[in-house]
């Protein structure tokens, strides 16, 4: 059976094609079809006529991950999968252009992209998984709406704030850790400090989670109140901001509740809101981002998939460091730092690994990025055995690896040869290679002195002996 390969560039209304075979040949020139049904008619009469041409061809296709314009061409594919002997895969635009690069490719046009996707089916055939079905794409968008709503009413509560600060500043004493709702109904019911100051205490006590003694304070720093802005203009802007406000929270919980009821991850939110740190609302968009936790084969897949996982950038004799790679869901990572932080104030283990970290010197913002990194580690674990947050499992872990940063030996690279103090290398090589040296003959000292010393068998004996003694003569 001989295999070829379509290369599919999709742009806004129309993709580019290429049918290649396995020796990278041209089977089917470049040809571009709109995005439409007489386009999508025309692709299936295209590989129709090419699998009539070439018997028993089974048919590749690929596409770039573009943002969704690929997806009418890449569901009509699947669909007809049978009928044209065809396999079908949504590509990563990274390997793509990571391929384009080895091959030192120069410019970029549709037709050059659309032929770069056939020649990375051809190169990685291993690194594809064909006719996926991926059922929450949907979903995931509705999550992006979900992110945009909550930026927006981040934006709103900034300019709230803004403008409290000049009709109620007497108000944000109670907004230190962010708006609560009470203060959104109290300013919407009385939007500048002079009415505020003339409503009586019983009125403002009918507002829900405002008390009797809270409202008779609100009542009597109003009428201290400093606020430069009580005019009409100023009303109707702090009016109008708490109602959009509240109007944005009840949108938000309607399309995450939505979310919660079309998707099928009920025993995953289960088990991910076992970890102190994460709630539903987090778990939610995390399995969105991982949807089967069986597509990776390891936590550090997994890791390297958002793109929290250390990379550590060294050439030659320039110095080095580890930082967080960034290759992945921005959205996820925003997330994952979300619960991270939320983690580290109320979940007693990470809280603890964090301030270990900040004591051996680590700045705030990498030890953040660690406990991110341990957290996703968690994750996995507790949806690849399908089993909650055990912090016992977690300590047995940590005893069994411990920590290898003391270990002990000699350098692998240097199996074959060891150092010659005569290489002709810089001065910062040679100051690099002393102080590996010299860590590493005081490791095997720390690591001698607290081995215990086998004793020689007579000497063993009579210590034996003179314990007995001891424990007759109590």
């Amino acid at each position: 059976m001989n295999n070829f390969y379509l290369g599919g560039d999709a742009s806004k209304g129309y993709s580019d094609f290429i049918i290649l075979d396995q020796l990278k040949r041209t089977a089917e020139k470049n040809f571009q079809l709109d995005d439409t049904h007489t386009g999508h008619q025309r692709l299936r009469q295209i590989l129709s006529a090419f699998a009539t041409k070439h018997e028993n061809a089974l048919l590749y296709a690929g596409f770039e991950s573009t943002g969704g314009y690929e997806g009418n061409f890449l569901n009509m594919l699947k669909q007809q999968k049978d009928n044209l002997n065809i396999n079908v895969a949504l590509l990563n635009p990274l390997g793509v252009k990571r391929g384009m690069e080895a091959d030192l490719t120069r410019n970029k046009t549709d037709k050059i992209s659309a032929r770069a996707v056939a020649e990375y089916l051809i190169d990685h055939p291993k690194k594809i998984v064909y006719n996926r079905d991926d059922n929450i794409a949907s979903l995931r968008r509705g999550w992006q709406f979900i992110n945009m709503l909550s930026k927006q009413k981040a934006s709103l509560l900034n300019q709230f704030e803004s403008a409290l600060y000049n009709t109620h500043p007497d108000l944000l004493i109670y907004c230190k850790d962010g708006v609560p709702d009470w203060i959104l109904n109290l300013v919407h019911k009385y939007p500048c400090a002079a009415k505020l100051a003339g409503a009586s205490w019983q009125e403002i006590d009918c507002i829900p989670y405002i008390k009797p003694k809270r409202a008779k304070e609100l009542v009597e720093n109003s009428r201290q109140s400093v606020g430069a802005y009580q005019d009409e203009a100023a009303q109707w802007l702090i009016k109008n901001l708490a109602e959009h406000i509240f109007y944005l929270s009840a949108m938000i919980k309607n399309q995450v509740k939505t979310i919660k009821r079309l998707c099928s991850f009920e025993e995953e939110i289960k088990i991910l809101t076992s970890f102190k740190g994460i709630a539903e609302f987090s778990a939610i968009g995390l399995m969105l981002v991982i949807d089967d936790i069986n597509r990776f084969a390891g936590s550090k897949k997994l890791c390297s998939f958002i793109g929290v996982h250390p990379v550590y950038k060294t050439s030659g004799d320039g110095s080095g460091g580890y930082h967080m790679s960034k290759k992945g869901s921005k959205q996820a990572r925003r997330l994952l730092f979300n619960v991270a932080m939320s983690a580290i104030a109320h979940n007693d283990m990470i809280k603890e690994l964090y301030q270990n970290y900040l004591a051996r010197g680590k700045p705030k913002m990498s030890a953040i990025g660690i406990i991110m990194h341990k957290i996703l580690r968690i994750i996995y674990g507790m949806l690849k055995n399908k089993k909650e947050y055990d912090p016992k499992i977690d300590e047995a872990n940590r005893k069994k690896f411990g920590d290898k940063s003391n270990k002990t030996g000699t350098d692998k690279n240097r199996r074959y040869q060891k150092i010659d103090e005569m290489a002709p290398i810089s001065k910062r090589q040679t100051k690099k290679r002393k102080d590996a040296v010299e860590s590493r003959i005081k490791n095997e000292k720390e690591e001698e002195k607290n081995t215990p010393h086998l004793h020689h068998p007579d000497q063993g004996k009579k210590q034996e002996q003179e314990e007995s003694q001891n424990d007759n003569n109590h």
